[in-house]
């Protein structure tokens, strides 16, 4: 074992501290990507500040939008009657996230935090045009997200808040890895008054979470499923692994925009 402090701070301010004390220091929230990380030797931080009595968790309507804090699990957020009720869609994607344990342990801000190219949340916020609210600013979807395991998150920054708008005219797709359950590709179609009509997909693009400008267009011509059909799905920035092939992720980005549009009837 390599040597390593645990911090368990009482609120935000003391976790800010924590981690600007730290040589390089890891925050911990639900730990699923980050332990596993530990075990494989493939991080080794000399200070974990743990997130969870420094009170960012709960679910709240907030006027025309829906906040969620930032260490809302994702069980929370799919049995969320607040939730299913203005964005269900979003209920149903934490609902497919991993497997129970997973979903009582892992947290939405821990997870765009992290920005895994296969993760679900970053599709939502993205598609629903969400901000992101952090201990020194609120950050657009759009400005946010910057790249595979890439935020515009500073290194003693700390995601406290996520705000969706309210909308009924949302849905989500997705074709999951049978074993972990991570998109190979997730679809998440969305229109608000706030960012119009958006397409965000996850875990085909190369440099992560992206919108399809050519889906968006074409729905917003004809929000039909036949009007997928005329769409250019370019392979040439689409991943291809073990599990799918970039030209296999191209076809199954319009299969899933497909079912998630059906699902909007």
């Amino acid at each position: 074992m390599y040597a390593t402090r645990y911090s368990k701070p009482k609120n935000i301010e003391e976790a800010i501290s924590a981690l600007q004390a730290a040589e390089d220091g890891k925050l911990l929230a639900g730990g699923m990507t980050l332990i596993p990380t530990l075990k494989q030797r493939l991080a080794a931080p000399d200070c974990l500040i743990d997130l969870c009595a420094v009170g960012l968790s709960g679910i709240a309507e907030e006027g025309d939008a829906l906040v969620l804090g930032a260490m809302s699990c994702h069980a929370e957020v799919e049995s969320s009657a607040d939730v299913q009720k203005h964005l269900p869609a979003l209920s149903l994607l934490a609902g497919g996230i991993g497997d129970r344990q997973v979903r009582n342990c892992g947290t939405i801000g821990g997870s765009i935090a992290n920005n895994d190219p296969a993760a679900c949340y970053p599709a939502a916020v993205l598609a629903l045009a969400a901000r992101i609210t952090t201990s020194k600013r609120t950050l657009s979807a759009d400005d946010y997200f910057t790249g595979m395991f890439e935020t515009a998150l500073e290194e003693d920054e700390i995601i406290t808040k996520i705000s969706f708008p309210k909308t009924h005219k949302a849905s989500y797709a997705k074709f999951g890895n049978p074993a972990s359950r991570y998109a190979m590709v997730g679809v998440f179609i969305a229109e608000t008054d706030v960012g119009g009509l958006r397409v965000a997909i996850t875990g085909a693009g190369q440099d992560g979470v992206f919108r399809h400008s050519g889906l968006e267009a074409a729905l917003a011509d004809s929000f039909d499923v036949a009007a997928i059909d005329a769409v250019d799905i370019d392979d040439s920035e689409l991943m291809s692994d073990i599990h799918a092939s970039a030209d296999y992720r191209a076809h199954l980005i319009k299969e899933m925009t497909k079912r998630a549009l059906q699902a909007i009837g």
